[in-house]
C-alpha cells in the first residue's frame, strides 16, 4: 500500500494510560487515565479510546462531506456521527477494540443517507485503518 503523505503530525505519550499525551508542537495536551473498568481509578483524565472514538467520529464526518461534494451534494450542517469504542480481551489474547458509528443525517432520505455512509467508509481513513482489524458497525439514526 502506498501513501502520499499530505500532512502529517507527532504526539508523545509518558506515563502510559495513567500519564499525558501532547503533540510535539504543543497544539494538544491531554492528561490520561484508566477507566475503572479497565483497572484505573477512572481520574479526570482522558483514554485512548475517548481519544480515538473522538478522532473517528470527526474523520468519518470529514470523509462524508468529501464524498457528497464529489458527487455534487451537501452533507447537512447539523449532521452528526457518534462513535461508540469498545476495548477487552481477545479470545486469541491481547486485547482489541471495536466500534460503533451511527450516524444522523437530518433531511436525507435513509436510502441515500445508508449509500452515502457506506461510500464514506471505503474513504475514510480511520475505516482503511481498522478495516480486517476491527469490527465496525455503521448505522444511520
Amino acid at each position: 500500500m502506498s501513501v502520499k503523505v499530505l500532512y502529517s503530525t507527532e504526539a508523545r505519550a509518558t506515563g502510559g494510560r495513567e500519564g499525558h499525551a501532547e503533540t510535539t508542537d504543543g497544539a494538544f495536551k491531554v492528561d490520561l487515565s484508566t477507566p475503572k473498568e479497565l483497572g484505573g481509578a477512572g481520574g479526570a483524565g482522558n483514554n485512548p479510546e475517548q481519544l480515538f472514538a473522538a478522532g473517528y467520529a470527526a474523520c468519518f464526518l470529514g470523509a462524508m462531506k468529501a464524498v457528497a461534494a464529489k458527487d455534487g451534494d451537501k452533507v447537512p450542517a447539523d449532521a452528526s456521527v457518534t462513535s461508540q469504542v469498545g476495548i477487552g480481551p481477545r479470545d486469541e489474547g491481547g486485547f482489541g477494540i471495536t466500534v460503533a458509528l451511527a450516524v444522523s443525517l437530518p433531511g436525507v432520505e435513509r436510502k441515500a443517507a445508508e449509500a452515502l455512509v457506506e461510500k464514506a467508509h471505503h474513504v475514510c481513513p480511520y475505516s482503511n485503518a481498522t478495516r480486517g482489524n476491527v469490527d465496525v458497525k455503521l448505522s444511520v439514526v
